[in-house]
C-alpha cells in the first residue's frame, strides 16, 4: 500500500485515478516512481541520458497501457516491468548488445564467493553497470530481476545456451573485477595486464 498521500490514501485509490485519466494521479506516480525507475532503467541503459529518455517513455507506458494492470499484483512492480520492457526494447533498437558466445566457448567458471565481498551496493552495482551492454542485460534479468532462462531466451530473442552463457561470462568478469577493485595499488599494478587479457577475452 501507498504511504498517505494527499487525494490518494491508498493504491487501489491511485490506480482508479490512473485509469479515469487524472492527471493529479500521474504526477503522484511519477514523483512517487521516478527515483527507483530511473535506477532500473540505467542498469539497463549505463548512459545516463539514455536512461532518463526509456523512463519518460516507460511512464507513458504505464499511463497509456494502465488498463492492462490487473490489480492481482504489486502496483510498483508491474511499473517496474514496464521499465524493463521499455529498457529492452530501446537495447534491441541499438543492436549493440547482441553479444553470441555458444555455452561450450565458456572455459572458466567463475568462483561465486565474489559475491561475498566486502565493497558495498553501489560499488557492485558500478561494477556491473561497466560490463558489456550483452552481458549486463542478462545478469539484471537473471539476477536482480529473477527471469529464468528459459524467459530471456523468449524475450530477448536468443538461445538458452546464449544466455547461460552470457551469465557466465558476467559473473567471470565481475569476479575480476572485484578483485580488481579490492587490491592495493600495488598489487593492481602487478596484475594489470592479467585482468587486460580477462577483459579482452570475456568481451570478445
Amino acid at each position: 500500500m501507498l504511504r498517505l498521500i494527499p487525494f490518494f490514501t491508498t493504491e487501489a485509490k491511485l490506480v482508479a485515478a490512473l485509469k479515469r485519466g487524472e492527471s493529479r494521479a500521474h504526477k503522484v506516480v511519477y514523483e512517487r516512481f521516478a527515483g527507483k525507475m530511473l535506477a532500473v532503467c540505467t542498469r539497463y541503459c549505463a548512459n545516463r541520458a539514455d536512461a532518463e529518455e526509456v523512463m519518460l517513455d516507460g511512464f507513458m507506458r504505464v499511463f497509456e497501457k494502465i488498463e492492462q494492470f490487473r490489480e492481482d499484483g504489486s502496483f510498483e512492480g508491474w511499473v517496474r516491468r514496464v521499465m524493463v520492457t521499455e529498457s529492452l526494447m530501446f537495447l534491441r533498437k541499438s543492436k549493440q548488445w547482441r553479444q553470441e558466445i555458444p555455452i561450450e566457448d565458456v572455459t572458466v567458471e567463475p568462483n561465486y564467493e565474489w559475491a561475498d565481498s566486502s565493497l558495498n551496493e553501489h560499488d557492485l552495482l558500478r561494477l556491473v553497470n561497466q560490463l558489456p551492454d550483452g552481458y549486463r542485460t542478462v545478469f539484471n534479468l537473471y539476477a536482480i530481476e529473477g527471469y529464468s532462462h528459459a524467459e530471456i531466451a523468449e524475450m530477448l530473442g536468443i538461445s538458452e545456451g546464449t544466455s547461460k552463457s552470457q551469465l557466465s561470462r558476467a559473473r567471470v568478469l565481475l569476479q575480476a573485477n572485484v578483485k580488481k577493485l579490492e587490491q592495493t595499488p600495488e598489487q593492481r599494478t602487478g596484475q594489470a595486464e592479467y585482468y587486460e587479457k580477462t577483459y579482452r577475452k570475456t568481451a570478445n
